[in-house]
């Protein structure tokens, strides 16, 4: 075995590339039916197969020629994980039903104390939940509340000036030649408000200074 590491997985990549080849020359050369896997090991796996024939042809003849059955282990295995997974599912359909209060007769006191203190356990996780869930409930009601007030604030505040100056609000421009755009008023001793004409074609716009109202 060669302990450098890196001299290893070096010498292992240049005798593999020439073991494939010698593989590839029986091919081509003898016409025959060749097949290589190889597993490093750092577990990666390389295989050379014959281009005529498939790997599990391969093995279906190896297995008729020494007669013996190279996937019948690997079929009893699948079916004992099969009833493994059977097992673990009819537990967890009856732990189920008993949780709901069902199929309790032949459960004994230990099993029965268990029992209670798993369904404890399940509401509490449950009841924290649920309060989390309240909680952000809560929290965005709360700001749903602070929004509607601060509008509400601001209406209250426009109304209020309204009520002291009949004149708060958006100045109309009927009457006044027909040509002023609205403009925003302001309270008494508020600035004065400026409003422009809009000329006409080839005359140049003319300012007019309003009065705080």
């Amino acid at each position: 075995r060669i302990e450098n590491q890196t001299n290893r997985q070096v010498t292992y990549s240049k005798r593999r590339n020439g073991l494939f080849k010698k593989a590839h020359e029986l091919t081509v050369l003898c016409d025959a039916k060749v097949s290589v896997i190889m597993i490093s090991s750092t577990h990666k796996l390389h295989e050379y197969i014959s281009p005529s024939t498939t790997t599990k042809q391969l093995i279906d003849q190896y297995q008729k020629t020494v007669n013996v059955d190279l996937w019948n282990s690997h079929y009893e295995n699948m079916q004992e994980n099969l009833r493994k997974l059977m097992e673990v599912n009819k537990n967890l359909r009856r732990e189920i039903r008993q949780r709901m209060g069902e199929s309790l007769n032949d459960v004994g006191y230990d099993e029965i104390v268990k029992l209670i203190g798993d369904v404890d356990d399940s509401l509490k996780l449950i009841r924290e939940r649920k309060y989390k869930v309240i909680g952000n409930q809560i929290e965005t009601g709360k700001k749903k509340l602070r929004n509607v007030d601060e509008i509400y604030r601001n209406l209250l505040l426009g109304f209020d000036a309204r009520q002291e100056d009949p004149h708060y609000g958006l100045v109309d421009d009927e009457g006044i030649e027909g040509h002023y755009n609205s403009v925003l008023g302001f309270p008494n001793g508020g600035p004065r408000i400026i409003a422009l004409r809009l000329p006409p074609p080839n005359h140049h716009p003319s300012l007019h200074s309003g009065g705080g109202s």
